[in-house]
């Protein structure tokens, strides 16, 4: 586990900093580890929330996808960093841990196109996630996870229930379930197999696009109670539910225990992904989604995945970086905000 995980010192935190005379940025009061177990600096830090980055795209290059989203964890790192420490947000609430080294696997696949050995070499990011993530959460922590494919779903609610000792539930808002068979790992099967494994109890899909789910996925949320969802034409071409009261019934359906918030930036309108798309959410819904699946103290993780700022075919969206910044401080925002239960 130790070796699977790049830990951040500040003297790498300071490489990311573009320091301006009079200002506090985040990086110059986010805490980091400060001892030679990070585990133990963890148990000793009063964050709450820790940052760690998953930098790949094999799950995605394994379910067929374009590749690209080992590519924002540096872009986000560059933004976050970079805001002002003030009176709305402290780095002194944030441990900026790290990022899961998966670099040698990356070279190793980088020309592979065949799905079994991109599949395989998921299960082997699975194993060194899912320790990191189980720790951290042991810890009393929220994770804040940043980057690579939804593949990564799996072992982040496997390392969280680890830690809870306990299945738990999950929230994604995303164009797709992630229910697919199980054929073995990658980013369009992660949720189902947590499910299958029993490390997901209960699932809300949020703005599922009906044309991009297959019909066994439909049948799997139309016959299975524990699996919930609201798609996007519910809300936006049939006009059956707003926003605001679809996303209370979806919250609804997880926060009874405790639950991970998911949310693929393919969900969003006109941002790069893997399976970008010209309707989705806005940018500003999804800050308000994190905003309020924040609100609640079973908040076990947050996940922000496939976010690309240069795809594998060459598109680059040179904001990537900057959105995940502003949908992290949704997140924390929302969390610090909790009103009484």
């Amino acid at each position: 586990m130790q070796d699977a995980l790049q830990v951040y010192t500040p003297e790498i935190i300071q490489t990311y900093l573009a320091p301006r005379a009079g200002e506090q940025k985040l990086g110059n009061t986010i805490q980091c580890a400060a001892r030679a177990s990070w585990q133990a600096s963890l148990e000793d830090s009063t964050a709450k929330y820790v940052l760690v980055g998953i930098p790949e795209d094999i799950g995605i290059r394994a379910n067929g996808g374009v590749g690209g989203a080992e590519s924002s964890w540096v872009p986000f790192l560059k933004a976050f960093l970079n805001i002002q420490d003030n009176e709305f947000l402290s780095g002194s609430d944030l441990f900026l841990l790290g990022h899961v080294d998966l670099s040698s696997l990356l070279k190793k696949y980088q020309h592979e196109t065949a799905p079994e050995p991109l599949r395989q070499a998921t299960t082997e990011i699975d194993a060194l996630v899912y320790p990191i993530i189980q720790t951290i959460v042991s810890c009393g922590k929220i994770p804040i996870i940043i980057g690579g494919g939804h593949n990564n779903a799996y072992p982040i609610l496997k390392g969280s229930s680890l830690a809870k000792k306990a299945a738990i539930n999950a929230i994604n808002m995303d164009a797709h379930a992630d229910f697919r068979e199980l054929e073995g790992r990658h980013s369009g099967n992660g949720f189902h197999y947590a499910y299958q494994e029993q490390y997901l109890k209960q699932y809300a899909a949020f703005g599922l696009h009906e044309g991009y789910n297959n019909a066994t996925i439909w049948q799997h949320f139309q016959t299975n109670k524990d699996l919930f969802y609201t798609s996007f034409e519910q809300m936006y071409l049939r006009s059956e539910l707003s926003f605001e009261a679809a996303l209370a019934q979806n919250l609804s359906h997880v926060q009874k225990d405790y639950y991970g918030v998911e949310l693929d930036l393919d969900c969003i309108a006109d941002t790069l992904s893997s399976a970008v798309s010209p309707l989705g959410f806005s940018r500003t819904e999804a800050l308000r989604y994190l905003y309020l699946a924040g609100q609640h103290t079973h908040v076990a993780y947050v996940h922000l995945t496939e976010g690309v700022f240069t795809r594998a075919d060459g598109m680059q969206y040179p904001l990537t970086g900057k959105l995940l910044s502003y949908l992290v401080q949704a997140f924390v925002k929302g969390n610090k905000d909790i009103k009484p239960q």
